[in-house]
């Protein structure tokens, strides 16, 4: 039966972090939005040639890491990463997979937060940007079938979009970053090039959509 907040009625959902996954209803596609810097660090990595595993990233990103691997302990969703770098080419990834499945297809759009030391969901300005973003892409291909968290979420990015640099930037986790984090060590250590603040901030700087498979985010073909 459905419940009211599992946004079962619609193709497009929206929700944060792993307890947000898990109340809305199982979905074909997860996205996993994580800007700061999990998704775009990935992306780019793919896009290099590179392979991520889900463990090595684990070591390094709490957040986006955590929800990935709460999707793929789910079922048999496909699980993507997208962020403001991809966000074009992750909306027509979902198409195409819906083209092959030849069927509607439901997608979760997760923003990953930031979780606490204090085990608490904070909230990610950079991460609604992003799957907001990514939703609009998708609305404006024909899947606008957006929940009304769905639908919040995309036209907050649309009214913002020519001011992504400035909010990444002035946002907590941008200037957490500029301040310096161990993740930056970390992704270092792993052979990985951390994606700056003004490189996340790019829309549609590739087309490289990493999806995981067997454990290993690789790029979408």
């Amino acid at each position: 039966m459905p419940q009211p907040f599992d946004q079962s009625a619609y193709q497009v959902r929206f929700e944060w972090g792993v307890a947000g996954l898990q109340r809305l209803a199982p979905s074909d596609v997860v996205v996993v939005v994580d800007v700061l810097r999990f998704s775009s660090t990935v992306t780019d990595a793919v896009a290099s040639g590179r392979t991520v595993t889900l463990t090595d990233a684990a070591g390094w990103s709490r957040n986006g890491a955590a929800v990935v691997a709460a999707a793929a302990a789910a079922g048999e969703p496909t699980v993507l990463l997208g962020s403001l770098r991809n966000a074009s080419a992750v909306a027509r990834t979902v198409l195409e997979l819906q083209n092959r499945r030849q069927q509607r297809t439901s997608v979760a759009m997760i923003a990953a937060g930031e979780l606490t030391d204090a085990g608490d969901l904070r909230f990610a300005v950079e991460d609604q940007l992003g799957a907001g973003t990514i939703i609009a892409a998708l609305s404006d291909l024909g899947a606008d079938h957006t929940s009304p968290d769905a639908a919040a979420v995309c036209e907050s990015a649309r009214g913002l979009r020519r001011a992504m640099r400035h909010l990444l930037t002035a946002s907590g986790s941008g200037k957490e970053i500029a301040d310096g984090v161990s993740a930056t060590a970390r992704i270092e250590a792993a052979g990985l090039v951390p994606t700056d603040t003004a490189a996340a901030a790019e829309v549609d700087a590739t087309d490289v959509v990493p999806v995981l498979s067997d454990g290993v985010f690789v790029a979408f073909a």
